[in-house]
């Protein structure tokens, strides 16, 4: 018999994951007033923005004016995918980052044309500078599970890149199914590994929709011990370097089906429902999640 956790820890990436990708250029002012109403939800710990050059993300090119009047509620992440990105982020004096390597070298060569080893080299001492900084660190491994060039990805060499990560001295590791093709018996093998072998380790799981495997997913994982889970309100999001990968499972359904199950969370279903809805007008496609489609008909 598995025994689920009482609690559990939402980290909304909608902000900055869900938008990074959007066609149509989301105002600052439609952002803040979309955090803010997440935050509104009871979201504690949130994404906010990254500093990645507006060339190649141009969604984000508004990263400093996102972090100055954002109100600091719980921790707010931004993402920084360089050293450059570090140093803007500290300027900005952003007090947690994120940084990603994807276990697979084809992936990270498309992403940033850096094998998963020089990704890594170069990391090392970005992040010693950071924690010397006293900045929380959350390092995103992206295709764990999967990778859509090099096809199934081995267990071990995702727990061998989480094991580096955890020696250079992060806080934390949000580990991805990038492209949505796990199932859950991969989901509870994985994450039963990391917990076993990385029992200190602070672990989030960040599964995207793709197969509508998600909810699955993440309830297996549930049952090897996570209790951290990224989400994104209304199911925004995918990666420009994942083809065919779709969005984030959506916080507004997992929160309901952790409700369902009695574990808290702290967030309210119907106000992240009302923060997607304030969103929903500038985003190029329709939000179809199940408890947005519910709260539209007036049954939530």
């Amino acid at each position: 018999m598995f025994i689920l956790p009482n609690n559990v820890t939402i980290i909304e990436v909608g902000p900055r994951d869900g938008l990074q990708n959007e066609k149509k250029y989301v105002d600052t002012e439609q952002k803040l007033a979309f955090i803010q109403a997440l935050q509104g939800a009871g979201i504690a710990e949130m994404e906010l923005t990254s500093f990645v050059s507006p060339k190649w993300v141009p969604q984000m090119a508004d990263a400093r004016d996102i972090i100055s009047s954002t109100p600091q509620v719980g921790r707010q992440f931004v993402l920084t995918p360089n050293a450059k990105g570090v140093e803007l982020a500290l300027e900005a004096d952003v007090q947690s980052v994120a940084v990603f390597v994807g276990v697979s070298n084809s992936f990270n060569k498309k992403n940033i044309n850096r094998s998963t080893d020089e990704s890594m080299e170069a990391l090392e001492p970005v992040i010693a500078h950071l924690k010397t900084a006293g900045i929380f660190v959350r390092a995103c491994i992206s295709t764990a599970f999967y990778c859509p060039y090099e096809g199934k990805i081995d267990p071990k060499d995702t727990l061998a890149l989480c094991q580096r990560f955890a020696a250079f001295g992060v806080d934390e590791l949000s580990v991805a199914d990038t492209i949505g093709m796990a199932n859950p018996q991969e989901s509870y093998n994985l994450f039963s590994m990391l917990k076993k072998e990385l029992p200190d380790m602070r672990l989030t799981a960040h599964f995207h929709d793709t197969r509508k495997m998600a909810i699955a997913n993440i309830f297996a994982a549930l049952q090897a011990g996570v209790d951290r889970f990224d989400t994104s309100a209304g199911g925004l999001g995918g990666c420009p370097f994942a083809p065919g990968a779709t969005g984030n499972v959506a916080t507004e359904d997992v929160v309901h089906m952790l409700d369902t199950l009695g574990i808290t969370t702290g967030v309210d279903v119907k106000k992240v429902c009302q923060a997607v809805q304030m969103i929903a007008p500038y985003i190029s496609r329709p939000i179809d999640t199940a408890m947005y489609r519910l709260f539209e008909n007036g049954q939530l």
